[in-house]
């Protein structure tokens, strides 16, 4: 399956480039706009080429405003990615970093942690598109995604340990919970760089190509989730991320009650007639 790449995103992305030569005060760094042909998926591009997207002050201001203007009443799925060739996320802007004294360089990486748990705690499914360096606060920025569709040039890694810190926006915390204890402490450890193949290996990328476009199979993998109801698609996730949280029996009744969610909904009919009538399901979010 073939998605068309949504035409306004190649239009802001052309204007975007046009930016480049204007101040900083003056870009756009970080915004959300639906993806055409696909109702249901939004995406979030990142744009910020002059420093590989590396999180600073004020891409991080518009990440959340960007945020908390996603229409959540109508999203389905949304694809974090970038508009910089080469390069996802280079992590923390350290000339910012720099300049902050100790107390506002613990503020900062409070408001990383802080964004980045919201971006897991959103009720849709979330992609991250990586196709390039995702270092530092970009693997953290990944890691906040339920998905990762990783491209031919992609390259993980938690580098912080080699400079004097410890990954502070979520890293050594998700990164374990994904691709298991051991496997963790040694990326962290070393700080090594984990390409497309090996990330897809250890769990830590969910699809990889090596030759086509990590975008365009992340939107077909959008795609694909948009089919499903909304409300179920929440409840889904809602059941998972809960139910990780404590023992199988109690995670079982997690499940139970969100099914229980489901059982008087206006979809959940809409897709018993629909397999019945042998078609294919309009849900409609109620």
């Amino acid at each position: 399956m073939h998605i068309a790449i949504n035409p306004r995103l190649l239009l802001i992305r052309h204007r975007l480039g046009q930016c480049r030569g204007l101040a900083t005060v003056t870009q756009i760094q970080a915004s959300i706009e639906p993806q055409a042909g696909i109702p249901g998926v939004y995406t979030l591009t990142l744009n910020r080429p002059e420093a590989k997207n590396s999180l600073g002050r004020q891409l991080m201001t518009q990440l959340r405003e960007a945020l908390r203007g996603l229409k959540l009443d109508q999203a389905k799925c949304l694809l974090i990615q970038s508009n910089v060739a080469g390069t996802f996320c280079a992590g923390a802007d350290l000339k910012e970093r720099a300049a902050m004294t100790p107390e506002e360089g613990g503020e900062f990486v409070k408001t990383l942690r802080a964004t980045f748990s919201a971006i897991a705690d959103l009720p849709v499914p979330t992609i991250a598109v990586v196709d390039g360096y995702a270092i530092g606060g970009g693997t953290e920025l990944a890691l906040a995604a339920d998905l990762r569709v990783a491209g031919p040039s992609a390259q993980f890694s938690l580098r912080e340990t080699r400079l004097g810190i410890i990954p502070g926006a979520g890293g050594t915390q998700r990164l374990p919970r994904l691709i298991g204890r051991s496997k963790a402490k040694e990326m962290i450890f070393t700080g090594r760089f984990v390409g497309p193949e090996e990330a897809l290996d250890v769990g830590l990328a969910d699809h990889m190509t090596m030759s086509g476009s990590a975008e365009q199979l992340a939107l077909e993998l959008a795609a694909q989730i948009a089919q499903a109801a909304p409300i179920a698609l929440r409840s889904a996730k809602a059941a998972i991320n809960e139910g990780l949280e404590t023992d199988l029996a109690n995670g079982m009744n997690v499940e139970e009650q969100q099914y229980a969610k489901i059982l008087t909904t206006e979809d959940r009919l809409e897709g018993m007639r629909a397999f019945k009538e042998k078609r294919a399901p309009k849900f409609i979010g109620k």
